[in-house]
């Protein structure tokens, strides 16, 4: 509800460096390191408000779903800006609030409009080529969708947050499946808010409002479940953004504990990094996280204003 409230106002993987023996994306124990950090607070070019979502293209840009200037930023891998299109409006290419961004093998972009209730596409310079959704609980209809991810075979998953359930469509937005909703069951959810793809095929969903990550098949068939509500190793207080890399480790921002978790693909804990704060390496209410084909780390650092970098 504060990141709600503060939006509305506004209107608007992991190889750590110390072991560079290690494979890209191993399951070391050991918390990945700072590398870099780019944004801060403001409306310019290169600047971020409250950014929720983040995304690696296969090229290495870094897209950033800056939610509280209602536009998407792309840049290097570094940080340097290199362009943005959208601002608040209800318009084809405008945005209310977008929380998440993901893109497709042909390098086009899909974005959760999350307060217009849609799903917009783009080519990879900004350029729209189509939407669908519309507020609602039907098939097809959205109510604040927050996660969005593309798999190889041309299917769209959302999370479609408050509708509490994942839905399923074609790259033309033509609907498919769904599964879940609200509850506490196994496959249901409270308040899903990220979700991500591993190279099994297996769906991530973080269940924030039950402090648990679940896993699904592609099609939706359970398999497993971890986490719950505290602060110890792989317990959560608010899941958020979900990311897998190479080797099949899951990635979760715990937002509220400002730490990022990582995990087997089965939920077994491996590590964990981050505190409270402005410094390198800490956070103030982490939201996304991806992981690039390198196996390094890239966490939208919300009310810090910025990303970082790690490895």
């Amino acid at each position: 509800m504060r990141r709600f409230l503060v939006l509305l106002t506004l209107l608007v993987s992991a190889c750590s460096s110390d072991n560079p023996a290690a494979p890209k994306g191993s399951t070391s124990t050991k918390p990945p390191q700072f590398v870099a950090k780019w944004g801060h607070d403001g409306t310019a070019a290169g600047e971020l408000r409250y950014p929720d979502g983040v995304a690696v293209a296969p090229n290495g840009a870094v897209y950033v779903a800056d939610t509280g200037n209602s536009r998407i930023q792309r840049f290097d891998s570094n940080g340097g800006y290199q362009t943005e299109w959208g601002y608040l409006g209800i318009d084809d290419g405008l945005f209310y609030a977008p929380e998440a961004v993901a893109m497709d093998t042909a390098g086009k972009v899909y974005v959760t409009d999350t307060f217009n209730h849609r799903v917009e596409v783009f080519d990879a310079n900004g350029q729209f080529l189509r939407k669908w959704g519309a507020i609602g609980s039907a098939q097809g209809e959205f109510s604040n969708p927050s996660a969005i991810a593309v798999d190889d075979s041309g299917h769209v998953f959302v999370a479609d947050r408050d509708n509490h359930r994942v839905q399923v469509f074609a790259l033309d937005g033509t609907f498919l499946r769904k599964w879940g909703g609200k509850g506490a069951g196994t496959g249901q959810f409270d308040t899903p808010r990220g979700l991500a793809l591993d190279r099994l095929g297996r769906v991530y969903v973080s269940d924030s409002n039950n402090h648990r990550v679940q896993a699904f098949t592609s099609t939706g068939a359970f398999v497993p479940a971890w986490g719950g509500a505290g602060k110890g190793d792989g317990q959560f207080d608010l899941a958020w953004g979900v990311a897998a890399d190479a080797a099949g480790n899951v990635y979760v921002a715990d937002s509220n504990l400002n730490r990022l978790q990582k995990f087997t693909k089965d939920g077994s804990f491996v590590a964990k990094w981050g505190t409270l704060g402005t410094g390198d390496g800490q956070f103030t209410f982490p939201t996304g996280v991806a992981v690039d084909g390198s196996g390094t780390i890239y966490v939208a650092d919300s009310n810090n204003r910025r990303v970082q970098k790690f490895r």
